[in-house]
């Protein structure tokens, strides 16, 4: 797989009001230091000269986030009324998001709930990194909720992984970092967050990737879907032997799902029990999921969510 460069900025999707791009991994969103020397601002800047803003801080205005290590689809907003309509989107959660990662170790539950609090990490050292809520120097953990399901299981250089999609339903800082590391799964390439173990901790990347984006804007339906990054035939490394979960059905049911009603009760995009849900059978909500989901939205902030 070819590096970042200012020429292959890649789109997959663009109207009057808004691109995707499929963001490299490795790659700042933007920076205000000269020395930075290519930013996803940068590659914008070298495509679309015309759609710079020179009244914004960094010439576009970027809707939501994904941390450096991090690829996948990533929307800008071209114009301030469009700009304002997704942030609503995100503020009233009706965002829909799902990632693929590489995780350490075969997951041998089918699809796990992930529920671990998430705060701040005050001990010293680690100030830059989040934690789970009861661990050493753990502050202000706010709740937090992410969904897991296993696509197929395999090896990545010799030691065994897994490719699963996650969805976070919440959007903690590094939340999907966090919560794969706290059920004993980190994210192949995390050096943050994961644990070292011979060569297999040094692959070219770390293994997230923002693949589905749905953003249901008062402008529009802003929609995409990025390219698979984890095939054995972009990456020698990675080697799938169980086939658990077709990715093209889940995919199905990401585009499937309706967009939630902001009126409705505050909810979010979908609670645990409904998150991409067996063709003809899904499960009824709880009102101790409903009562669960309202104290997540209460106290949901705009934050990275990887």
């Amino acid at each position: 797989m070819e590096p970042g460069s200012v020429e292959n900025l890649s789109i997959v999707y663009q109207s009057s009001d808004f691109l995707v791009v499929n963001k490299h991994w490795d790659l700042r969103i933007d920076s205000k230091t000269w020395r930075e020397t290519l930013t996803l601002q940068k590659q914008l800047r070298h495509h679309f000269p015309e759609l710079a803003d020179p009244d914004t801080c960094y010439g576009f205005r970027f809707c939501h986030q994904l941390d450096f290590s991090t690829s996948g689809a990533l929307c800008v907003a071209l114009n301030k009324a469009a700009a304002g309509s997704a942030y609503r989107c995100f503020k009233e959660r009706r965002v829909t998001k799902a990632y693929l990662a590489l995780v350490r170790g075969h997951v041998q539950e089918s699809r796990v709930t992930i529920s671990h609090a998430i705060g701040k990490n005050s001990t010293e050292g680690r100030t830059h990194t989040m934690c789970i809520e009861g661990t050493h120097g753990c502050e202000n953990p706010k709740p937090s909720l992410t969904e897991l399901v296993v696509l197929e299981h395999g090896l990545y250089a010799g030691n065994p992984v897994s490719k699963v999609l996650l969805k976070p339903l919440t959007g903690r800082t590094h939340q999907l970092r966090v919560h794969c590391s706290a059920l004993g799964h980190p994210i192949v390439g995390d050096l943050t967050y994961g644990q070292a173990e011979g060569q297999e901790d040094q692959p070219f990347r770390m293994m997230l990737h923002a693949f589905y984006l749905r953003i249901p804007t008062q402008v529009e339906r802003v929609e995409a879907c990025t390219p698979d990054p984890f095939l054995p035939t972009l990456d020698v490394c990675w080697s799938p032997h169980t086939l658990l979960q077709p990715l093209d059905q889940l995919v199905q049911a990401l585009r499937a799902a309706s967009d939630p009603d902001p009126m409705d009760s505050g909810l979010g995009p979908q609670s645990p029990s409904t998150l991409l849900p067996e063709p003809g059978r899904p499960p009824p909500e709880t009102e101790a999921q409903r009562a669960s989901l309202l104290q997540w939205l209460s106290e949901w902030t705009l934050e990275p969510d990887n």
